[in-house]
């Protein structure tokens, strides 16, 4: 019988839970995305909440087919969107209240963490990550930062100063007339298009920072018009973002000497994201290391949490020892 730890997160696109040894290897992860009616960009919270009150029993469900004939010893959730003592969510609350429950029946102790570094957490699993200080971008519906990591301590460098960079990618979609979420299926158009850098990057700040708001615009404009190719656009946008994102980190490696980046987040999970970023990053600078989580493991998901639990649960053995 392994001991394992559970772990649960509640973001505004995904209900995940997954399972993890105590010494961090995955067991499962099970998780479904929030459902969004056609035509819509995304769910207000108080509907976030009411979808995930009805998935994550679901989802626990689904977990338990793993989990028999294993012991639960600890229990992590995201209980808010980043570190600072002020970021909260209310869909955070129902992973956090579901995790201090189940904890407190099974008699094991129930930690917490936050959604941005599960993030980086699940991403390192098999990223090819070396040891030692590390620059890390989240992209995401509700996130684009750029962080440094070193030891545990995570340190905002800079980010968006308006949209996400998920944000612009589900408008142009819905835009578009694609699904929510619409990463994968405006990739898809994109593949099948072309770019001339058409979409300007706007960057602040020594390119530690960038605004996107004006990208939307732009593009909102073109669908109007309706004289550019749907698959264009998808990969000027793919394009655009791939130039902003690898401007952002070759600043924040100048700024502090980091030579490897860490990208997770939904956006990271884009095969064509991921070669158009390292391209760019490698034609600047050639030694340098960029990494990505698996997709799996790029978009929301409850593995981070699992793993930051079973490194508290075993830290919390050297101290009883």
């Amino acid at each position: 019988m392994s001991q394992i730890i559970i772990g649960l997160d509640t973001s505004c696109y995904t209900t995940s839970v997954a399972a993890v040894t105590v010494d961090g290897q995955v067991l499962a992860s099970c998780r479904k995305l929030l459902p969004v009616k056609e035509g819509e960009r995304g769910l207000r919270q108080s509907e976030a909440v009411f979808i995930h009150v009805r998935q994550l029993p679901e989802r626990l469900e689904e977990l338990g087919e793993y989990t028999k004939g294993h012991e639960i010893v600890a229990v992590c959730a995201s209980r808010q969107p980043r570190d600072e003592e002020e970021s909260y969510m209310p869909v955070f609350q129902v992973g956090d209240a579901q995790a201090r429950g189940l904890a407190a029946m099974l008699g094991v102790p129930c930690f917490a963490s936050t959604h941005q570094r599960g993030h980086v957490a699940a991403a390192m699993v098999d990223s090819g990550v070396e040891e030692g200080d590390l620059l890390a971008v989240h992209l995401s519906g509700g996130t684009t930062e750029l962080l440094a990591l070193r030891g545990d301590e995570l340190t905002l460098l800079g980010g968006t100063l308006d949209l996400h960079a998920g944000q612009v990618v589900d408008r142009v979609g819905v835009a578009l007339g694609l699904p929510f979420p619409a990463g994968p299926h405006l990739e898809k158009l994109a593949v099948q298009g072309t770019s001339e850098a058409k979409l300007p990057a706007n960057m602040a700040d020594g390119d530690l920072h960038c605004h996107f708001s004006g990208t939307e615009s732009q593009v909102q404009r073109w669908i109007r018009q309706g004289e550019m190719p749907k698959e264009d656009i998808a990969r000027e946008v793919y394009d655009l973002l791939a130039r902003t994102v690898s401007r952002m980190i070759l600043a924040g490696s100048r700024d502090t000497g980091i030579r490897q980046v860490l990208i997770a987040g939904g956006v990271a999970s884009s095969a064509l994201f991921r070669q158009l970023v390292t391209e760019r990053i490698h034609k600047k600078d050639k030694g340098f290391r960029v990494c990505f989580g698996k997709p799996e493991y790029s978009g929301d998901n409850a593995v981070g949490a699992a793993l930051i639990g079973a490194k508290k649960y075993r830290e919390s053995l050297c101290l009883h020892d």
